[in-house]
C-alpha cells in the first residue's frame, strides 16, 4: 500500500456510511444496492405500488457515474476486471441470485445492517467473508495467481 493511501479508504467509508444514514433518515430505506435495484424491477418495483422511482434511480446513477468521474479527474485508478462478457453475465446473475437468497447484499447487510445491530446481518456478513476467503484461496491455488 502506498504511504498515506489509507486515507482514501477511510474517506470512502465515511462517505458510504453518511450516504447510508442520509438515505435511511430521509427516505426510510436501507442503502442495500440489491434492494434499491429490485425497486425498479417487477414484481417488487415501487412503480407497481405508486411510489416514486426518483430516489432509487438517482442512487443507482450515482453509483455508476461517480467512479467514472473520479477516474476522469485522475483521482481514481482505472480498473479492468475481465474482457469476457460471459463471465461478467454469469457472475452478475450469481450475485443477483445470492442477494435474493440472502435477503440483501454486502452493502445492505455490511454497512446498514451491522450499524443497526442486526443479528441477521452479522450472520450474513460472516458468511460473505468466509465464502470470499475460501473462493480467493481456491482461485489462487488452482490458477497459481498470488498477489
Amino acid at each position: 500500500m502506498i504511504e498515506g493511501a489509507w486515507i482514501n479508504g477511510l474517506l470512502g467509508g465515511v462517505v458510504i456510511g453518511c450516504a447510508g444514514a442520509v438515505l435511511l433518515l430521509l427516505n426510510g430505506r436501507v442503502a442495500g444496492i440489491s434492494g434499491i435495484l429490485a425497486q425498479l424491477l417487477p414484481p417488487w418495483g415501487m412503480a407497481d405500488q405508486g411510489r416514486s422511482l426518483g430516489p432509487a434511480v438517482a442512487f443507482l446513477v450515482g453509483l455508476g457515474v461517480a467512479p467514472i468521474a473520479l477516474t476522469q479527474t485522475g483521482y481514481a485508478v482505472p480498473v479492468s476486471i475481465t474482457d469476457n462478457v460471459a463471465v461478467l453475465i454469469v457472475g452478475g446473475l450469481l450475485v443477483g441470485f445470492g442477494t435474493r437468497l440472502g435477503s440483501g447484499c454486502t452493502s445492505g447487510h455490511g454497512v446498514c445492517g451491522l450499524s443497526r445491530g442486526s443479528v441477521r446481518s452479522l450472520v450474513a456478513v460472516g458468511t460473505f467473508m468466509a465464502v470470499a476467503a475460501v473462493t480467493t484461496a481456491v482461485v489462487r491455488l488452482t490458477t497459481g495467481a498470488v498477489q
